[in-house]
């Protein structure tokens, strides 16, 4: 079937304006993240009324009865941080859209080649991040989540970027939508889960520092506490954990359809193996006692680590029966 142009420039045009709004989101993240005063004052400057935003309040006093007083405005930092969330939403729309019309230019699911498989993996991070971030205490971990997807976006749009163009006939079955959806989704949540490991470290590494300047230690003492850092990639990896190992399965299945044997060692098999070992150790020592704190995290990130050599090295490196880079 031919390749629509018109459909695929489209697309095109929405990966670049997603990237775009994404970074002005980044943008207005780190600005809200800069702006935080003490938690001191951002709890009272948070603290709840008992009537809607924007409704004055009636009092009666001896001296001024019936006076108005006006509820407190939202505070700058907390501004930013919503401006920044709804133009993430709009930016996950603008990235769907360029999915979506890939897809229908080629006539075919739109992860064929690194470059949709990346531009897929990045969506479910940011739904993923959408989901487990929506808490306004959990807001600033946007931050360090939207600078590696925005480098992911880049070198997806630069370095790995591929035409739409049929995929290779090797590809061409009912297996590709199922298993490499699958990979994607579940690489996508682990993204969120290696950047809350990052953050702990950090977290725990300063929470008993005994200094009180230093840029550093002001930027670790905004983050969020290290418990929720630890519970936030521990939940993260259990979701993704079970899909990452589904698609490895449901991967074994294809192979034994398209090549006669279900296993063969082939280094995207290996690795891709491996992570999955490391993220299993992950979720043991985590629920081991003395191992759950950074000795976990340290291990988590390992798995991240191990996902990003299989992406990058693996494919565009290492010569095997899964080299469908489609790099130009």
């Amino acid at each position: 079937m031919p390749i629509d142009d018109n459909l695929a420039r489209y697309s095109d045009f929405s990966f670049a304006t997603a990237v775009v709004i994404y970074a002005l989101a980044l943008i207005l993240l780190s600005a809200e993240f800069a702006s935080l005063r003490t938690r001191a004052l951002d709890a009272l400057e948070r603290t709840p009324t008992l009537v809607r935003a924007g409704t004055p309040v009636v009092t009666t006093t001896a001296d001024r009865p019936g006076r108005l007083v006006e509820p407190p405005r939202r505070s700058r930092s907390d501004r930013l941080g919503r401006m920044g969330m709804s133009m993430i939403v709009v930016g996950l729309s603008a990235h769907l859209a360029s999915i979506v019309l890939r897809g229908l230019a080629t006539a075919r699911v739109p992860w064929g080649n690194m470059y949709e498989f990346v531009t897929l993996t990045c969506a479910a991070a940011v739904l993923a991040g959408l989901i487990v971030l929506r808490r306004a205490s959990l807001r600033t971990l946007w931050v360090f989540a939207l600078i590696p997807i925005l480098i992911l976006l880049f070198v997806a749009g630069t370095v790995l970027y591929a035409d739409a163009a049929p995929v290779v006939p090797a590809l061409q079955s009912y297996w590709l939508p199922i298993h490499v959806s699958i990979v994607s989704i579940g690489s996508g949540v682990f993204l969120i889960s290696g950047v809350a490991s990052m953050l702990f470290l950090l977290r725990v590494r300063y929470a008993d520092s005994s200094e009180e300047s230093g840029a550093l230690i002001r930027f670790v003492r905004q983050l969020p506490d290290s418990r929720v850092l630890d519970r936030l990639a521990y939940r993260t990896t259990i979701f993704a954990f079970p899909l990452f190992g589904s698609g490895v399965i449901l991967g074994a299945i294809w192979a034994e359809a398209a090549w006669g044997r279900f296993w063969g060692w082939d280094p995207k098999e290996t690795v891709s193996f491996i992570a999955w070992v490391i993220y299993a150790a992950y979720l043991h020592a985590r629920a081991t006692s003395g191992w759950r704190d950074t000795r976990a995290a340290w291990i988590n990130i390992a798995g991240f680590v191990a996902m990003l050599f299989n992406l990058f090295i693996i494919n565009m490196v290492v010569s095997g029966l899964h080299s469908y880079a489609g790099l130009n």
